[in-house]
């Protein structure tokens, strides 16, 4: 590519500055009729929606479809800012100030703070900085108001992922298992505890029971390491690609699945990983 046309393209690339005239825009009165009609209410489930679609492209899209879903989630932050300020609250400016500030805050040990006298911060690894984090959270006053250690973590996240980090939150404080071994043992209980259950009803107490377990194997994958949330949309895709693969098959064998026998659909489940390529 040509110098001459590499600035062509470079200044035809449009700016945060023309992001924000184009929302302007939408929202004035010679603008889109829905884009006016939108508040920061009639706009939640969008943020949630297009937050999903930039985790689902992430973990399986092309960096075009990253690129594109991230845009859609910034869409939402341009969205909500504007209306805030049109209500004289704050503007996307603001939202940007505030974010820099917290960032060069809470990274002491990247970004010594000049009114901190202090001995420098040193970490060793993420563990590390996690503490340092804390420290500079408390400064904040951000713990102080919190009657309990679960306050503030978002009833409308997924329920898996809540389970985390209330387990999390509850660790701090010191309740928790000695190690990630004494957890499974919980779960082998808890799982007999549901069994007993539901040979017997199938009513609150089995749902209880089946709550306990999910929320203890969410608390166990966090100790091993590893994410429930992530670890089911995983097993969500699996599933879909597998259900999808047999209703091919069932279509090529011109049986609906009604007239299969059971056996022949666990064959059909149970054939389909040997022949898929590996995810």
């Amino acid at each position: 590519m040509s110098r001459k046309v590499a600035n062509r393209n470079a200044k035809s690339k449009k700016t945060v500055e023309d992001l924000l005239s184009i929302m302007a825009k939408l929202r004035s009165p010679s603008g889109c009729p829905w884009d006016r009609e939108q508040t920061g209410q009639t706009l939640k489930p969008y943020l949630i929606e297009e937050a999903y679609e930039a985790l689902e492209a992430i973990e399986t899209g092309t960096p075009e479809a990253v690129k594109e879903e991230l845009g859609d989630v910034l869409l939402q932050i341009v969205f909500q800012s504007r209306i805030a300020e049109e209500k004289g609250e704050f503007s996307f400016g603001d939202v940007v100030h505030i974010l820099a500030e917290k960032l060069l805050r809470r990274h002491p040990h990247v970004f010594p703070q000049a009114e901190d006298k202090s001995a420098p911060i040193t970490v060793r690894n993420a563990k590390d900085v996690t503490k340092v984090w804390r420290r500079v959270k408390e400064r904040e006053g951000k713990y102080a108001k919190r009657a309990s250690a679960l306050d503030g973590i978002p009833l409308a996240l997924p329920a898996l992922e809540r389970a985390k980090r209330m387990s999390q939150r509850a660790s701090v404080t010191g309740f928790d298992w000695s190690n990630a071994g004494d957890v499974f043992a919980e779960i082998r209980d808890r799982l007999a505890e549901l069994l007993i259950t539901l040979r017997k009803t199938s009513g609150k107490a089995g749902e209880e029971a089946l709550g306990s377990l999910l929320f203890l194997l969410a608390h166990w994958a966090d100790r091993k390491g590893m994410s429930a949330e992530e670890a089911l949309r995983k097993a969500n895709r699996r599933f879909a690609k597998r259900f999808r693969k047999s209703e091919e098959e069932r279509s090529r064998s011109r049986k609906p699945a009604e007239q299969l026998r059971p056996e022949q659909l666990d064959f059909l489940w149970r054939d389909i990983p040997k022949k898929r390529k590996p995810e």
